[in-house]
């Protein structure tokens, strides 16, 4: 079922943007005048066409949803009748072609900020950046990172949930400059911290920058209470009880939940001796947990659930709401900190300096649509935002095939004064396939590295 779910979101997401960008094609194509013969939803067989009133394009939803396409009258693709000349593409001006291949990425970043406009509105959950653990001698150490620091801005950039704090400092990263942090620290008085990134390795990996910085968000702990208690298991046989709270094993304190399922994990079939506080009185239980084989070695178990609290960690959650003009200002502004910080990204992968590693694949892709949309509305929203910028940014870049290495071939005809030839648009395409399915594969890699590392 999760598999499924990912799956369900992953084509919906795909359908959504690939719709968007391909009616950015569309539109202007029309507006200025260029005779748009199919606007398919899809590839491959149609599952249903129609024709409008007075309107020559066909519309098709296809049987494979992960795409989409723009068919153009275009003397290069087919005889064009005398009489409709003008209205073939590549009879246009060469600053309409142009215009009508940037408008799908333009669209597409148009999404992305009606998109963030709407999360900005609806409000966006994150948790309190409050620093936890700090590493000693690392660089969050050495420029004054204490446990319970609040991180309230970045580069004076507010950033008051976890997720804006790592962008503004994965973003800062890439200077490989000392960036300013202002905090509040436990006592509530502001106080400036410091991350010299010029001490950073030479690559970096975006999904360890926590790590490599030195610190961790703060967690609240659960307290080891005992809320199920499965028939049969372990924890039954031994006599355990919903509400006892364990305060020992082996006479050892035990603070946590997290704390005492570490030590059950590491002694499978062991018998040890647990203190539990029951109705204020101290009991002593023999304990043997079971031995469960997984892919990373064999654990113990006892079949036992934590009682969470009905309101546990609520005030570590903050919800962050904007009145509508404020939220589409914001919004304006997200979609472009995030495609600045994707062509970044690429241009640092290409000189090395940012690991291939956060490339991600279709599989990747999938299980954070199905992941976003488990959350809730506002962060699958999010979602389709990011990968909106992702196909915006993709699309410009000068590679043949793509709708950048269309305008590359349009700058140089402006140039040259006549369209690039056939040889060589021929010559970029493979190129540019090429090059693509270079990108796949890597991305193809990444995720089953990543597949097999949970296992």
């Amino acid at each position: 079922m999760q598999i499924l779910n990912s799956v369900f979101f992953f084509i919906l997401a795909i359908g959504v943007l690939v719709t968007v960008h391909e009616f950015g094609h569309f539109w202007v194509a029309r507006r200025l005048g260029v005779k748009v013969l199919r606007f398919s939803v899809g590839f491959g067989k149609p599952l249903l066409s129609w024709y409008r009133k007075n309107d020559p394009t066909e519309y098709v939803i296809a049987a494979i949803p992960l795409g989409g396409y723009v068919q153009m009258l275009d003397e290069r693709e087919g005889p064009v009748d005398s009489s409709e000349l003008d209205l073939a593409f590549n009879r246009q001006p060469v600053l309409s072609r142009c215009a009508v291949v940037i408008a799908g990425p333009l669209f597409n970043f148009l999404f992305a900020i009606v998109t963030y406009w709407l999360v900005f509105m609806l409000g966006v959950n994150g948790l309190k950046p409050i620093v936890g653990s700090v590493t000693a001698d690392s660089l969050a150490a050495q420029g004054g990172f204490q446990s319970l620091d609040t991180i309230t801005h970045v580069d004076n950039t507010e950033t008051p949930t976890w997720n804006s704090v790592f962008l503004q400092l994965l973003a800062s990263s890439l200077d490989m400059q000392q960036v300013s942090v202002t905090v509040e620290d436990e006592q509530g008085i502001e106080r400036q911290r410091s991350l010299a990134f010029q001490s950073l390795p030479a690559v970096i990996d975006q999904k360890n920058l926590a790590e490599v910085i030195g610190f961790q968000p703060y967690r609240v702990t659960l307290p080891a209470v005992i809320g199920q208690i499965e028939p049969g298991k372990a924890a039954a046989q031994a006599g355990l009880e919903v509400g006892d709270r364990v305060v020992a094993m082996d006479g050892h304190a035990v603070q946590s939940w997290e704390e005492w399922v570490r030590i059950i994990r590491e002694h499978p079939e062991q018998t040890m001796v647990v203190t539990v506080l029951r109705d204020n009185r101290e009991m002593r239980l023999s304990l043997q947990p079971e031995r469960l084989s997984t892919a990373n070695g064999d654990i113990g178990r006892i079949g036992a659930g934590v009682d969470v609290p009905p309101d546990f960690g609520e005030d570590m959650v903050t919800t962050i709401r904007y009145p509508l003009h404020r939220a589409l200002i914001l919004g304006v502004e997200k979609t472009y900190d995030m495609s600045m910080l994707t062509l970044r990204m690429l241009g640092h992968m290409m000189r090395g300096s940012v690991s291939a590693s956060n490339i991600s694949g279709p599989i990747s892709i999938a299980q954070y649509a199905g992941y976003s949309a488990g959350i809730g509305l506002v962060a699958f929203l999010g979602y389709l935002a990011l990968i909106s910028i992702s196909l915006g940014v993709l699309n410009l870049l000068p590679i043949p095939i793509l709708d950048g290495g269309h305008l590359l071939y349009f700058v140089i005809e402006m140039i040259k004064g006549s369209p690039v030839s056939e040889q060589v648009m021929m010559l970029g395409q493979r190129i540019g396939i090429a090059m693509l399915a270079g990108v796949m594969v890597l991305a193809f890699y990444n995720d089953l590295v990543r597949l097999l590392s949970q296992e």
